[in-house]
């Protein structure tokens, strides 16, 4: 691995750092209702909101309300951006002559679920399928919405831990539009006016026809892009502009820019975990389920990227330089900035990829589906990463009491067997999804026919990364996959719900629980959640339920072909 490369991986994690605990207060602020520097700017804007939609947003809510709400509010997202697809040939900016891919009603179905669960699966691509006014009023405006929701989920959940003898978790329509106005709005403001001083084009011309240096014609595609970019990211959406994403020079045209985007995805969901140490009254709770996620970070970012540089052993004798295996990935990125995007979009819930990881070593490409296995819990999307860590610890909370014969607490409260159906019910719901369809695709003819370039143990992989990324509302994928058919825009749309709310919900309920409950005094007795030992506890509990789980389909993917290719 070349010392650029480690520099640059040393630099962002720096970074991520810095910034851990000035944005965690200032998510603290927001949330809690304390003041900022931008009250007095937004502060009337909000009250509009409410006063216009007739939401009262002091009346707090439990945990069912708040999730009927978090619900019905995605419901109607899904429906209205389905209608919108289902008619976009009818209204202006729809230019006929380039949009050659149809929006059948399988296809808007999953892609309407898929922008409106922060998933941004894309079984299209987006020059060609998606006219400036649905990437602008359908796809960007989820963004921004599923994004919030998201947040709000979040904030709801550490509530609920942080809270005592109520049922309440707060206001789902106040958290919505506080996240929306303090937190997406403003940095996406001020991201993409970066990325336009980068290079990034907005603008609403037509596709450019140029002569090419060998006499032929090339189409330039261009657009808003820039108005969607920075929110893909920042909201933990991914969904690209364009087909390749953020491997084209459009979204994404400098190395500067290319880590700005990786920070905009981190950033947000990592801080959440020291405003979850404020919110709890002890930051050394937070502390450590960041430390957690980063050591996770680190190590898939150096098994990556020492995968990817180490390259085809067939090959590396006749490639000069030690270039290592740059197939799929751009030369202004080269493997530092494509193994960076690539374990930061695994991670954070954002699709937002940069180079083809389908092109990726067996152990390359490994490293982002076990990423997305665990679950959002490095780091994760935007407030769902915050819940799915402390899931993960509780597990592991459990598992130790098992072990010294105590019921296990955290944060003084007591998880007991209502709490560890919960637990139980979390942790079965994504293995079966992602397992299950898996297994169905393999067996069937719909299945089968989406394998149009690979079989064998590369093709399964292709269907279970499919699947993983659907499950952990992630959206990249190993492209050799031809997904737009109405077995896999059906069966990954299911499991996109399944992400989105069979995770939320329990996970809701869970926090309802705990907010009932009296926080008890810490005694000598007790297992310590703010220690080394802990953050210990989360990283080995996390691999070992992933393992035991996937383990199985693994060996038959991408480590059977490890093996074929040693």
């Amino acid at each position: 691995m070349s010392s650029l490369a480690l520099l640059q991986y040393g630099v962002f994690l720096l970074v991520v750092i810095l910034l851990v605990k000035p944005v965690g207060i200032y998510l603290k602020r927001v949330f809690a209702r304390e003041r900022t520097w931008l009250d007095p700017l937004l502060c009337p804007v909000e009250r509009a909101i409410y006063r216009v939609s007739k939401l009262d947003a002091t009346r707090e809510m439990n945990f069912r309300q708040y999730s009927v709400a978090f619900i019905v509010f995605t419901l109607i997202g899904t429906l209205a951006l389905y209608a919108l697809l289902r008619v976009q040939q009818f209204l202006p900016w729809f230019d006929a002559a380039h949009m050659t891919t149809p929006m059948t009603p399988d296809l808007a179905f999953n892609t309407a679920i898929s922008f409106t669960t922060t998933t941004t699966w894309q079984a299209y691509a987006g020059e060609t399928t998606m006219s400036y006014l649905t990437q602008i009023v359908g796809l960007a405006t989820q963004n921004f919405l599923a994004g919030a929701a998201g947040l709000a989920v979040g904030m709801a959940f550490i509530r609920g831990l942080a809270r005592e003898r109520t049922p309440f978790l707060g206001n789902f329509w106040f958290d919505l539009v506080r996240s929306l106005l303090w937190v997406l709005l403003p940095i996406s403001l001020l991201g993409s006016l970066l990325l336009i001083w980068q290079g990034v084009p907005m603008n609403f011309h037509p596709y450019t026809e140029v002569k090419t240096l060998e006499g032929g014609t090339q189409l330039i595609a261009q657009g808003p892009v820039a108005a969607l970019e920075w929110i893909k990211n920042l909201g933990t959406n991914g969904g690209g502009f364009f087909n390749v994403n953020g491997a084209h020079p459009f979204e994404n045209p400098t190395p500067l820019t290319n880590v700005l985007e990786m920070l905009a995805i981190v950033v947000l969901p990592a801080s959440l975990t020291y405003t979850f140490g404020l919110m709890v009254g002890n930051t050394r709770q937070g502390w450590v389920l960041f430390w957690a996620m980063t050591i996770l970070f680190v190590a898939g970012l150096l098994l990556c990227g020492w995968a990817e540089q180490r390259g085809n052993p067939a090959l590396t004798p006749y490639i000069t330089g030690g270039a290592g295996n740059m197939e799929g990935k751009e030369v202004r990125f080269g493997i530092g900035g494509s193994v960076l995007t690539a374990i930061t979009t695994s991670n954070g819930a954002t699709g937002s990829y940069n180079s083809m990881h389908d092109s990726y070593t067996p152990i390359g490409g490994t490293v982002p589906l076990v990423n997305m296995l665990l679950g959002e819990i490095i780091y994760g999307g935007l407030g769902t990463g915050i819940y799915s860590i402390i899931m993960v610890a509780l597990i592991g909370l459990f598992l130790t009491g098992l072990m010294i014969g105590r019921t296990p607490e955290y944060l003084g409260k007591k998880i007991e067997p209502p709490e560890m159906k919960l637990l139980a019910l979390y942790t079965l719901l994504g293995s079966i999804a992602v397992v299950t369809f898996t297994a169905l695709a393999v067996v069937t003819a719909p299945g089968l026919a989406g394998l149009t370039t690979n079989t064998g143990a590369h093709g399964l992989t292709e269907i279970l990364y499919a699947y993983a990324s659907s499950m952990a509302n992630n959206g990249q994928n190993f492209a050799g996959l031809s997904a737009n058919s109405p077995f896999y825009n059906v069966t990954t749309a299911i499991v996109m719900l399944i992400g989105r709310f069979g995770l939320a919900i329990p996970a809701l309920a869970l926090a309802g629980k705990f907010s009932l409950q009296d926080r008890r005094p810490m005694s000598i007795g007790k297992f310590r959640t703010d220690s080394v030992m802990f953050g210990t506890v989360i990283i080995f509990t996390a691999i070992i339920v992933v393992g035991l789980t996937y383990f199985a389909s693994l060996s038959l993917g991408p480590i059977v072909e490890q093996l074929h290719l040693g």
